[in-house]
């Protein structure tokens, strides 16, 4: 993946030019008796100045090993296969004593960016963002960090990557994440970070297999004295909890091209298994996909699936932060944390939710403007099931919603700009609705 880039460049590009090398070697030996063309023997190969790229990849490149008489034609036709390459500036290769010394100068193999963003979502109103990535951040390494907030959301997502850490298509990874979540439509607030190493597989371009074992500490707080009797329990009872998870993770995609000319499919599965050695374990699963079905050049059929379940294993019950709220961006027509089980003014959220969607999609390019993609949508599902309903004074059965709406996606001036309009079909008392949803970000 990213650190492969670099040796996958080396290998293309001197590949030619690793031809004329080993055709001039060639030609040298055949003619080594009609004169003294050869030049002295070094014991060993000394590589310097390599910061990110391996000296055994820089040396195998062009084939240069130790033992043999180079003269100064072959160090010469070495270097230029090495500067062919395109990853350095400089390349130098001269006897010192007993070794042959590989003097390189890398270009900049580093690539890396800093940027911040302003976000406007209907769902967590705006945002700003910093971020910060970078390829071999350390030798092999890539880096990433991101950072967003408002009054609302406090949130640090950062990560480590080894590619083919420990084989082809087999990568170490660190991930770090962390939340502050207090919105103004619940009564409570909610901390968690997380800390996990992984190994991922990729056995082919479209398969990714993670695991990941990590520890998460997480808390309920700031119940406000007038919430759901069920919102005070959970808090008093849940503490804060530090304990050591599990991940399994499934992703599934060929969406390599346009998928709006081909069929293609997305999609991810992740079950955890949090608070290990505890009284509390759960079970969570979560899965995702789309179906990308074109009908037309420039029209498509979009499926698509999401839900998840969070279950006791041992006699225990989910608490709100461990229940789902769909809603916004992934049910629209309904606000987010604005449906499923509710006591009063609160939304609990559910143990289990599914969401469905259909979605006829057009393309549209315009002389004189800019091109957008514009859809029609149904959404269904619901969120539902409570260990504990108060003695059946909490209504957590399944109830269907649904919505109809039409979607708009395009830019402006390099800004992308996604928005949707839908109106509920099917929703219960209580049901809070979001009629419009827009999505804004300018990096800068």
């Amino acid at each position: 993946m990213h650190s492969n880039m670099i040796m996958n460049t080396i290998r293309f590009a001197t590949l030619s030019r690793c031809a004329r090398v080993i055709a001039g070697l060639t030609g040298f030996a055949l003619v080594a008796a009609a004169g003294p063309l050869w030049g002295a023997v070094s014991s060993r190969v000394e590589v310097r100045g390599a910061q990110f790229i391996p000296e055994a990849d820089i040396q195998r490149t062009c084939g240069v090993e130790a033992g043999v008489p180079y003269s100064d034609a072959e160090l010469r036709d070495i270097e230029a296969c090495l500067m062919s390459t395109a990853v350095f500036e400089r390349v130098s290769l001269y006897r010192e004593s007993d070794a042959l010394i590989i003097d390189v100068v890398e270009l900049d193999t580093r690539p890396g960016r800093l940027s911040g963003a302003l976000f406007y979502d209907s769902q967590d109103d705006a945002t700003a963002r910093l971020s910060y990535e970078r390829e071999n951040l350390f030798p092999g390494v890539y880096g990433a960090l991101e950072v967003s907030f408002n009054p609302e959301i406090k949130r640090l997502d950062g990560r480590l990557i080894w590619d083919d850490a420990f084989g082809e298509g087999l990568d170490f990874g660190l991930s770090v994440y962390g939340e502050h979540l207090e919105y103004d439509d619940r009564s409570y607030a909610q901390k968690s970070i997380q800390i996990e190493p992984q190994l991922a597989w990729r056995p082919d371009d479209g398969i990714r297999i993670e695991v990941g074992m990590g520890v998460r500490q997480y808390r309920m707080e700031g119940v406000e004295p007038g919430a759901s009797p069920l919102l005070i329990d959970e808090a008093i009872s849940l503490g804060e909890v530090t304990a050591p998870y599990l991940r399994f993770g499934l992703q599934l995609n060929n969406l390599d091209g346009d998928e709006a000319v081909r069929m293609g499919y997305e999609a991810s599965l992740q079950q955890f298994f949090w608070n290990l050695g505890t009284d509390d374990i759960l079970s969570e699963t979560r899965v995702s996909g789309r179906i990308y079905v074109p009908l037309q050049p420039r029209t498509r059929l979009v499926l698509g699936l999401r839900g998840g379940a969070v279950l006791g294993m041992d006699g225990n019950s989910p608490r709100a932060v461990d229940r789902f709220f769909p809603g916004g961006e992934a049910f629209r027509g309904f606000a987010p944390r604005g449906l499923g089980p509710q006591d009063g003014d609160d939304v609990l959220g559910g143990d289990y939710y599914l969401v469905g969607s259909v979605e006829l999609q057009r393309q549209f390019e315009l002389e004189h403007g800019p091109n957008f993609l514009a859809g029609i949508f149904a959404d269904v599902g619901t969120s539902w099931g409570l260990d504990d309903d108060r003695d059946g004074l909490i209504d957590d059965g399944w109830h269907r919603r649904s919505s109809l709406g039409v979607s708009l996606t395009f830019d402006v001036a390099d800004i992308p700009v996604s928005l949707y309009v839908a109106h509920p079909i099917e929703r219960e008392a209580g049901d809070e609705s979001q009629t419009f949803g827009l999505s804004v970000s300018a990096r800068f």
